[in-house]
């Protein structure tokens, strides 16, 4: 594997990660937080700072884009004692939630903690994630409609 490889796939395992934390609940990050062996001494260095950005959209996914209208985003930039930095955004104004997963983004990128991470907070927050994606999937189709067309047998 050659080194922009080796880039990509570690740039795609992070992105994932970056992904789960966004997408977590604030009380699964105090949770893996609290379980932590030893806390990380944490210094901010952006905010959490909370902010809007415009979301676009297309009409049937392939038409023209054109802005929807704008969401509350909050982002935050911490650094670990060991020179770690982490970054994290997640829609919504909750900065604790954001700051905590700044830090658990910055833990990951440690192979100590790596572990810990992906087994105590990812995997069960991409858990979640399926079990809410497959709950909804399943309440679709139960309201899935089947249209077809009857020919007559007209000569």
């Amino acid at each position: 594997m050659t080194l922009a490889e080796n880039n990509a796939a570690a740039n795609g395992e992070r992105k994932r990660a970056a992904g789960l934390l966004a997408r977590a609940e604030r009380h699964e990050l105090v949770e893996a937080f609290e379980a932590l062996a030893e806390k990380p001494a944490v210094q901010p260095v952006r905010g959490p700072e909370t902010g809007l950005v415009m979301v676009r959209g297309r009409i049937g996914g392939g038409g023209a884009p054109f802005n929807l209208g704008e969401v509350t985003v909050t982002r935050a930039t911490i650094r670990l004692g060991s020179g770690a930095v982490g970054h994290a955004q997640a829609l919504g104004t909750d900065r604790e939630k954001v700051r905590l997963a700044a830090i658990f983004d910055a833990l990951w990128q440690n192979d100590a903690t790596k572990g810990f991470i992906e087994e105590r907070l990812l995997l069960p927050i991409a858990a979640r994630i399926a079990e809410t994606d497959r709950r909804k999937a399943d309440e679709t189709a139960a309201t899935r409609v089947d249209f077809f067309t009857m020919v007559r047998g007209d000569d």
